[in-house]
Parts: C-alpha cells; sequence; structure tokens
C-alpha cells in the first residue's frame, strides 16, 4: 500500500526527474482531467487530508492554497488559459505557495481542519464556496478543533485579472492581511508604484 511517505517520495522524484515541468505546460496550454477541470502540473497531489497538507506546505516553508473550481467554469478557463501561463506568476507561486485544487461539485473524501470527513461538495458548502473559481488562502498556523473557514486568512472570489490576481499572492506572501485589506493593499501598493515612476505591469 502506498502510505503518504512514499507518495511524497515518488512525487519529489518525478518532479527533480524532469525541468520545471511548468515549463511545458506554458508551451501547450491546460490540460483537462477526467472531471472536467483544467489542471497545472505542479497542483498539489494529496490524500486530501487538509492538515497533512497544512504541515507539508509549512515544512517547506510555504503557505497553503485551495483553489475550487467546477466542470464548464469559463472564468476557471480564463485563469488556466492566462494567469498561468504567465512564467512570474507561475515562478512566484511555486516557489511559495502549494496549491490544492478541489472540485466544487464534487465526491472524493475531504478532511478539514477540524478532522470532519466530507465530500468536496459538502466542503464547498460548509466553507460557503458559491462560485469558481474561489481561491482560499491559510496563514502558517492551523488552530485545533478549527473547519478551514475560520482558518483562512484571504478568499479571492471569482477571477482576478493577471495584474490584481498576482497582487493577492503577493498580499499573502506579505502578512499584509494581518494590517490591512486587499483594497487597501492595492491603493498602497498604486501609490508606491507611482512614487517610484513604474507603471504598474499590464499583462
Amino acid at each position: 500500500m502506498l502510505d503518504r511517505r512514499r507518495f511524497n517520495i515518488a512525487t519529489v522524484a518525478f518532479a527533480t526527474s524532469v525541468s520545471a515541468p511548468w515549463a511545458f505546460a506554458l508551451a501547450k496550454g491546460p490540460d483537462v482531467n477526467d472531471d472536467g477541470l483544467h489542471v497545472q502540473p505542479w497542483f498539489l497531489q494529496s490524500f486530501l487530508d487538509l492538515r497533512e497538507d497544512h504541515q507539508e506546505a509549512k515544512d517547506a516553508g510555504k503557505r497553503f492554497v485551495i483553489i475550487w473550481e467546477q466542470k464548464g467554469c469559463p472564468y476557471c478557463r480564463e485563469m488556466h488559459a492566462v494567469n498561468f501561463q504567465k512564467k512570474q506568476i507561475v515562478e512566484f507561486i511555486t516557489s511559495r505557495f502549494n496549491v490544492l485544487q478541489l472540485n466544487m461539485w464534487g465526491a472524493r473524501k475531504v478532511t478539514d481542519f477540524d478532522g470532519e470527513e466530507l465530500e468536496e461538495r459538502q466542503l464547498a458548502r460548509k466553507w460557503a464556496i458559491n462560485f469558481t473559481p474561489t481561491t482560499v488562502f491559510f496563514g502558517s498556523d492551523a488552530a485545533a478543533g478549527k473547519s478551514g473557514k475560520a482558518l483562512e486568512v484571504a478568499r479571492m472570489p471569482g477571477y482576478f485579472k493577471p495584474f490584481h490576481f498576482f497582487s493577492m499572492y503577493e498580499f499573502v506572501d506579505q502578512d499584509a492581511y494581518k494590517s490591512k485589506g486587499f483594497q487597501r493593499y492595492l491603493q498602497d501598493k498604486f501609490k508606491d508604484l507611482e512614487a517610484k515612476g513604474i507603471k504598474p505591469k499590464v499583462w
């Protein structure tokens, strides 16, 4: 039986046997899995125990992120076809975050941070995931007994264009959520760029 340790070793071995797997994905565009979801080669391969996934990210010095998607979602496709085709965005995310994709209508069993095991679609309702894509970010700490909804530090509700999308990941990476909201963070970022005479990059 493949336990989590052997699974992780096998995954790392495969990842190190190829050069930057996301680079090939950038060239050919996003794949679609059996559930009809667009996928990326750098998405986390998980046994769907969110406590373990969070700890794994923390041990690697990264943040844990969950992206909720669904089959036929045009904005999900836009995220994959546009945002995840930008080298700067992918390099930033993969170096700082472990990203798990869940299906809003899926039936796979997932163990929430509080230990409750639910199907993906049940967990989506528990966390108030009402549309896709929805990206949920977690900090470095996960208090025992609390669900993911209580532990999230930021949420990207829907599709954001590349500049705002990238900025949301920066917002979490910099722990800015501890002192301000995302809108304030964006305003401060624009002011800082303007003061330096830098025009915001529009991809």
